[in-house]
């Protein structure tokens, strides 16, 4: 019987830090390996975020090694495995897992990240690098070939998403232009405003977010964070199936936030 394709973690690693541009820009979080395992990979799990119960899943399935966009490492935590962090890592070591998480790397991509594939999935056209982190874009802005009324641009992200958005109203009917930055990118309304966008969508919101969309005559949507990071993991595990002709299989731990 034949066996099932694999691939060194090396070579894997290697490979997505080069189709990411791991190494571009900066971030809050290593991206690449953050947990070595098992040598050969044969089969992957990938999901949105790090945590014990997607960990306890990979193992149960038989997996080699996971794929997530938000990995367990993260600047300003306590460089010390206790507690939480050590029953996570514990989990990942005995089953001889290996973790590879690609934060920013993956929201920016032009074609497998979070924000790209969002934005042409509702329609937008004339993708351009949008949102900025430390001078570096990592969502994208576009625009609608015809003009598209505010609630069923709503409708699309209910059904792309997954999710119930928080909307605030506060822009044109009829919108044209859309900034799309997913997860915790509220802090980019600002530039929304400035680029004098009818629409800026993202993951989280907060307090304040309200307020100044009003007053700036703007649309907000808050989408999710967990909701809008969901299509770009998804869209490279099935990039590294086709590649390598790894196993790959999306594991779903829905987060409401």
């Amino acid at each position: 019987m034949p066996q099932p394709p694999t691939v060194s973690l090396d070579e894997l690693a290697d490979y997505l830090d080069r189709l990411l541009s791991a190494g571009e820009g900066q971030d809050v979080c290593p991206n690449g390996i953050q947990v070595e395992g098992r040598q050969r990979v044969r089969k992957v799990i990938t999901g949105v975020s790090a945590c014990r119960e997607l960990f306890e899943t990979a193992r149960e399935r038989d997996a080699d090694a996971i794929l997530v966009h938000h990995g367990i490492f993260w600047r300003g935590d306590p460089p010390v495995l206790r507690g939480v962090q050590y029953r996570r890592v514990s989990e990942l070591v005995h089953g001889e897992l290996s973790l590879l998480a690609y934060h920013l790397p993956l929201d920016r991509h032009p074609e497998l990240g979070n924000n790209a594939l969002a934005a042409r999935a509702l329609g937008l056209g004339e993708l351009a690098p949008f949102g900025t982190l430390d001078g570096d874009a990592w969502g994208f802005r576009g625009r609608f070939d015809e003009p598209v009324p505010m609630a069923e641009l709503t409708a699309r992200c209910r059904e792309l998403f997954g999710s119930e958005p928080l909307v605030f109203a506060h822009g044109p009917d009829l919108v044209t232009t859309v900034g799309v930055v997913s997860g915790g990118a509220q802090r980019v309304l600002p530039e929304a405003i400035d680029a004098g966008l009818d629409v800026f969508l993202t993951g989280e919101v907060s307090e304040w977010v309200m307020n100044l969309a009003r007053e700036a005559g703007i649309h907000f949507i808050g989408a999710g964070h967990y909701a809008t990071e969901r299509l770009g993991v998804q869209a490279l595990g099935e990039h590294l199936a086709e590649r390598f002709g790894l196993e790959v299989e999306f594991v779903d731990i829905p987060n409401p936030v």
